[in-house]
């Protein structure tokens, strides 16, 4: 049967606690994700810190793992069949943990596809957008004369942010329930911050969408999980 130091990457980033979860991550928006849902949960876990650097994230250590060479991926020495289960892609994670322990995802299947629905409305629109964004305000893209890219990133950003604005008209959570799909977008909208992409999006007309950042980051799992691994 499979052990844990099987995994190749488990040399690299020696596992200290061999019976928790391990975390392969770097505290950017799509990292921090699986850190708040492991402190939400309550589930043990180890994490290691895997910069962004093609060093760390390049390595074949990392690839063995995850082979798209991205942050997060985890190791769970207690899997579903009672092996080690190496899982990468941030929702992917998410779902399994919450089928894990039980929480924060519905058991009635209209309330589980409604949330992974929002779930996926993260991984497919706010974050691939959001990071374009964030490339062509602040980083690289930034220098470009053009700002047809720039601006088109801007409008669809605006978008976006308008359906999750009408979407919490009248509630806390984005589907009424605090759940995985919450802990996958709000860290994203909080991204806009560091980017320095409020006042391009029209932050301040959208009450619902700043009130539910706030919200989040008043829970005390959040500020546990929102700086792990630590960058220094």
């Amino acid at each position: 049967m499979t052990s844990l130091s099987d995994f190749p990457i488990t040399k690299k980033w020696p596992a200290r606690h061999p019976d928790r979860i391990q975390l392969y991550s770097f505290p950017t928006p799509n990292g921090v994700k699986v850190a708040i849902a492991l402190e939400e949960m309550g589930l043990a876990y180890e994490p290691h810190k895997v910069t962004l650097s093609d060093a760390d994230v390049k390595s074949p250590a990392f690839l063995s793992l995850n082979p798209n060479n991205k942050i997060p991926a985890i190791i769970d020495p207690n899997g579903p069949d009672g092996a080690p289960l190496g899982l990468f892609e941030s929702g992917a994670i998410l779902i399994y943990l919450a089928e894990k322990s039980g929480k924060l995802l519905p058991k009635d299947a209209r309330g589980r596809y409604e949330t992974i629905q929002w779930l996926m409305f993260q991984m497919g629109g706010v974050g691939p957008m959001f990071g374009q964004l964030g490339y062509f305000y602040k980083f690289d893209g930034a220098k470009l004369d053009d700002p047809a890219a720039r601006d088109r990133y801007i409008a669809e950003a605006k978008r976006l942010l308008n359906v999750v604005e009408g979407q919490l008209q009248g509630k806390d959570w984005i589907t009424g329930t605090y759940s995985i799909a919450d802990i996958a977008l709000a860290p994203w909208l909080n991204a806009l911050d560091f980017y320095g992409a409020k006042e391009a999006v029209g932050w301040d007309e959208l009450g619902n969408v700043a009130a539910y950042v706030r919200r989040f980051y008043d829970r005390a799992a959040v500020q546990r999980g929102k700086n792990i691994p630590p960058r220094d």
